[in-house]
């Protein structure tokens, strides 16, 4: 089934169980192709609350035009696949563009851009069973440690605990990991070599079962 994107309301309405056809019946790729390096189009920022890019703050609200830029992107060649939430992956898996392409699906969207409780971030996205099942070829979680805020430590245990279930079931799991620290109000990532290394050294030592 071929359809358009003014089609997806209709189809999820009447047809609701056309994303699980489609997600079963998904050809599907090696993660690592030739190249030995992925370029993946990151689409998980909406269900964060984060709909700005540059100076247009509503620049992803439009849910259509969102989809049609994606499908452009996954055209392209070079491009590999995207990483993104339940309700965009649907849509994208129901237009067909996603053949061929590695599929990311996003596991922790619960730290809403701005929010008091940005840091504890719940893992209110994919789980590690939704990801086998819909037949995805990976996860990907954000890591962003405040050592000032403890919503972070819960954020932490949770991220070791879905590398330990993705892990079970042989699924690799990107991990994201950032200091961070509130500014005048607002989370900054710390980019410096020193909070990199550390941020990485913090993700390494997650989970304790390894599939590989």
């Amino acid at each position: 089934m071929t359809i358009a994107i003014p089609d997806l309301v209709s189809v999820r309405a009447r047809h609701p169980e056309a994303v699980a056809e489609a997600a079963a019946r998904r050809v599907r790729r090696p993660l690592i192709g030739d190249r030995g390096r992925l370029m993946i189009v990151a689409a998980d920022h909406p269900a964060r609350g984060a709909l700005g890019v540059g100076g247009r703050p509503l620049a992803m609200a439009d849910r259509a035009d969102l989809l049609q830029r994606l499908c452009t992107a996954l055209s392209r060649p070079g491009v590999d696949g995207v990483l993104a939430t339940a309700d965009i992956l649907e849509d994208l898996l129901l237009l067909g563009v996603l053949e061929n392409k590695v599929v990311m699906g996003s596991l922790n969207r619960g730290g809403l851009a701005g929010a008091s409780f940005e840091m504890d971030d719940r893992f209110t996205g994919h789980r590690p069973q939704d990801i086998e099942r819909l037949r995805f070829d990976a996860g990907k979680l954000l890591l962003r440690v405040d050592y000032d805020d403890p919503g972070s430590l819960r954020t932490l245990h949770s991220t070791a605990r879905a590398v330990d279930d993705m892990a079970a079931r042989r699924l690799p799991l990107f991990v994201e990991p950032f200091i961070s620290r509130r500014v005048e109000g607002r989370v900054r990532n710390d980019l410096s070599a020193e909070a990199v290394t550390r941020s990485i050294a913090v993700a390494a030592g997650l989970g304790g079962t390894s599939a590989y």
